[in-house]
């Protein structure tokens, strides 16, 4: 039996395409390795959203040139981000690769032997759902519209079968995927929206909990806020990435929104869904950016208290109209300094709204073990361990917090 192996790195669209890959690949046959000495086909699911994720996939490209020339026979394909139209390009630089292909698709010679999209044959009890691919905002710091192409509504009765079937085949939760998740349905002929497909979803028996992301704040619209207070297996957590405090900074992002709108934006939300819990990301060091307009990201942030902060440092991607028309001309140590601000922010807030939390009783997915313990998120995203005293995979249990920290909790199932 031939056997493959898949390399991901990235956001949660690349390894929901990375799963369905290997499914795919199962169903033709093939068995999955840990390693690629023993793969007869490796396939590397790539990102390049950062200086640093570019940097892992090329040096990984680099480390398997010896094991082709070692081993001629071996398949070697390439899909995600990396994959741009210009595949003679990355042909001549990367000539140890058989095959590219664009993320979200197949292989050619896949696809003449079995076109139909193949489902994980037993899904984790929380899977990803892919319903929106590309992007149309086309921010000055970004690559994904040049590698993941304007913005494509999967069928909304597609998905709907799609996620029945993962029910049935064990999945309690779903999380909707898009780079855009908030643009569902507009490019498709009957317009349906997310806050529709939301509604449908939750009238599907055996499933628990649903989730979405990514959200654009100028895209959010009230009737997304009022069904997710009134569904109730649509989870009360929302990730809204602001990336800077400052309007001038948001403008040259090209972001489409202002500080004041995110800002009423956050309260409207909070008002309409109680107990919400809150996520965003954070751009540090863009060009231009100076020490008052990064304060203004930084009081920001200590003004609405997250529950959770992705902070990165700006770096220029080549074919992005940052890069091409704004110098990097922050310093790298004040870039790390100006993380280093907020992580440290973002810790004693986190620490403070998880601490809320000791004594009292939350819902838990169990969605696996580590270190001898279970390990599951409440609705609001949170971490939690308890003691893995009984077969509780997949299931929703009752915890008591009995251990907080900023980035977990800890707690005891109860009886």
């Amino acid at each position: 039996m031939p056997q493959y192996h898949i390399w991901t790195i990235g956001c949660q669209m690349n390894k929901a395409e990375s799963e369905r890959l290997g499914s795919y690949l199962e169903q033709l046959g093939y068995e999955n390795t840990a390693t690629t000495e023993e793969a007869d086909l490796i396939i590397l699911n790539s990102c390049v959203v950062r200086q640093s994720a570019e940097n892992r996939v090329t040096g990984k490209l680099d480390s398997l040139k010896a094991l082709k020339n070692s081993r001629p026979q071996v398949a070697i394909a390439v899909t995600g981000c990396l994959v741009n139209s210009k595949t003679d390009e990355l042909k001549r630089r990367f000539p140890q690769v058989d095959y590219f292909f664009k993320p979200g698709g197949y292989p050619e010679w896949l696809k003449k032997r079995n076109k139909e999209l193949i489902l994980p044959q037993h899904p984790a009890p929380s899977t990803f759902v892919p319903i929106i691919q590309g992007c149309d905002n086309f921010c000055s710091y970004c690559i994904v519209p040049y590698r993941r192409g304007r913005e494509k509504s999967r069928p909304f009765k597609e998905i709907i079968t799609e996620v029945k079937e993962l029910v049935r085949r064990g999945t309690k939760e779903v999380t909707l995927l898009g780079q855009n998740v908030d643009s569902y349905g507009h490019d498709l002929p009957q317009k349906p929206d997310l806050a529709s497909l939301l509604g449908e979803l939750n009238t599907i028996d055996g499933l628990c909990r649903i989730r979405f992301l990514t959200n654009h704040p100028k895209d959010m619209s009230p009737n997304l806020i009022e069904a997710i207070a009134r569904l109730d297996k649509v989870c009360e957590q929302i990730s809204l990435p602001v990336q800077s405090g400052s309007n001038d900074i948001l403008k040259a992002m090209r972001r489409g929104y202002t500080v004041e709108h995110y800002r009423q934006l956050v309260f409207k939300m909070r008002n309409k869904i109680p107990g919400l819990g809150l996520s965003t990301d954070v751009i540090v060091g863009f060009p231009g950016e100076i020490r008052d307009q990064f304060l203004k990201t930084y009081n920001l942030l200590a003004e609405l208290k997250f529950d959770c902060v992705h902070v990165a440092c700006y770096s220029p991607r080549v074919g992005t109209v940052a890069a091409q028309e704004l110098e990097d001309d922050v310093p790298p140590a004040e870039k790390r300094q100006r993380l280093q601000q907020i992580e440290q922010l973002e810790e004693g807030i986190a620490a403070e709204i998880n601490s809320s939390l000791l004594g009292k009783s939350v819902e838990v997915l169990v969605e696996g073990e580590k270190g001898g313990k279970w390990q599951g998120r409440t609705r609001t995203g949170k971490l939690v361990f308890f003691s893995r005293d009984s077969d509780f995979m997949g299931k929703l249990k009752r915890v008591k917090i009995e251990k907080t920290s900023p980035w977990a909790l800890q707690g005891r199932v109860k009886q």
